[in-house]
């Protein structure tokens, strides 16, 4: 019951925001409400216990997001997804501080970090293979402007044959992290500064969902496998490595690990970014309580019956594997749901759902996104709300005309 209200209220406030605005808003309208995204961002500090948390880019996509988050006590840096996302937000001024958590091969963005000191001093390159050492070589013609990286560290659970989390580096074993090391601090123009970790079967894996208690069950035995399992193997690679470099930061987690994470001494700080924004899956974590705060409003433009109503748009599917959790779901009012034929459309979306009876061509129904950072790809610009009032809006990376 809680939950039906307090999703009417946020309907009734979402609409009074949008109908005091001075301007026709076009749909898709994206808002944040800035009430619990700062509720969010205070409780991923608490969880932090003191160990700094560096703002995944990635699941904000609003430089003024990124800078609000930043502005909050135990937000330091920012770990991006693209070079020429860091370097957009290394010129924007935002931070000196950005780790890139994925390898780049993007010959045009290298060039411009090599032959830029003050964006070579505050990007940190992530590789896992002396061919991105290569890579970056092959645009440069000297060697005078050091380019700083870190090694990104396979952080899956091995059981037996058996591989479980994302498929990210070949470096697993301590011998092959430590011969990598090895490899870049005898390397002429280049700064091994900062190892990453990111153990996405424990971060990015739903482990309380109420129809599914079973295979929740299960999520936790391996979460609670993987951690354990990586308390050992990160204790191991930071004694093999403490003999050959002294590293500025050992990065690590996600939003749906900050506890176990930084429990673990070898690491320095911990990732986040879907925390703040908590998309539709991030909702049946038992590590902390969702509070929604990234909406997207369409309107109602068809009533094919009484009991249906029909919205222009609403088809903004997220990445990963095909399935209904990737969808985007109908949130205010509640009680409306996707048909099983139709499903979210890129044009029209039918809802059912006994609101859909009361609804009428023009209403505004608000949305939440399946992933964080990907509603933003589809606006240009997002609207911050607080209370009933719009008091802000910004650009998106697309508004500003980036496209990562």
């Amino acid at each position: 019951m809680t939950d039906f209200v307090e999703r009417n209220r946020l309907w009734s406030r979402l609409n009074t925001a949008v109908a005091n605005h001075p301007e026709h808003l076009a749909t898709p309208i994206a808002v944040v409400d800035l009430d619990a995204f700062d509720a969010n961002a205070a409780d991923l500090a608490r969880r932090a216990s003191g160990k700094p948390i560096r703002v995944a880019s990635k699941s904000l996509r609003v430089p003024a997001l990124i800078e609000r988050a930043l502005a909050r006590p135990g937000f330091e840096g920012v770990l991006a997804y693209t070079l020429r996302e860091a370097l957009v937000l290394h010129d924007l001024g935002i931070t000196d501080d950005i780790v890139i958590a994925y390898p780049s091969v993007d010959r045009g963005a290298l060039r411009d970090l090599v032959t830029s000191p003050s964006a070579a001093g505050a990007v940190t390159l992530m590789i896992d293979d002396l061919a991105h050492l290569e890579v970056i070589d092959s645009v440069r013609s000297s060697k005078a402007v050091q380019i700083r990286v870190a090694l990104d560290i396979d952080a899956g659970l091995k059981l037996g044959n058996q591989h479980v989390g994302p498929k990210r580096s070949p470096l697993y074993d301590a011998s092959a992290v430590v011969e990598l090391a090895r490899t870049v601090v005898a390397r002429d123009g280049f700064r091994l500064v900062g190892v990453m970790t990111y153990e996405g079967q424990v971060a990015g894996v739903p482990d309380d969902v109420p129809s599914q208690r079973a295979r929740s069950l299960v999520v936790r035995r391996l979460k609670q496998a993987s951690v354990a399992q990586l308390d050992v193997r990160r204790r191991a690679m930071a004694d093999a490595l403490r003999s050959i470099v002294d590293l500025e930061f050992w990065n690590a987690g996600g939003s749906g690990s900050v506890e176990s994470t930084v429990a673990d001494s070898a690491v320095t700080e911990v990732a986040a970014g879907s925390g703040l924004l908590v998309p539709g899956l991030f909702d049946h974590y038992q590590s902390f309580t969702p509070r929604p705060a990234a909406f997207f409003g369409v309107r109602v433009s068809r009533k094919p019956s009484p009991t249906l109503a029909t919205v222009h748009g609403g088809g903004l599917v997220a990445s990963g594997p095909a399935g209904a959790d990737r969808l985007p779901r109908p949130w205010a009012p509640p009680g409306l749901h996707l048909t099983g034929l139709e499903g979210a459309g890129e044009v029209q979306t039918p809802l059912t759902g006994h609101p859909a009876a009361m609804l009428s061509i023009g209403d505004l129904v608000w949305f939440r996104h399946a992933k964080s950072g990907e509603l933003f790809e589809h606006v240009t610009q997002v609207h911050l709300v607080t209370g009933e009032e719009i008091v802000e809006t910004v650009p998106s990376y697309r508004g500003l005309g980036h496209a990562f």
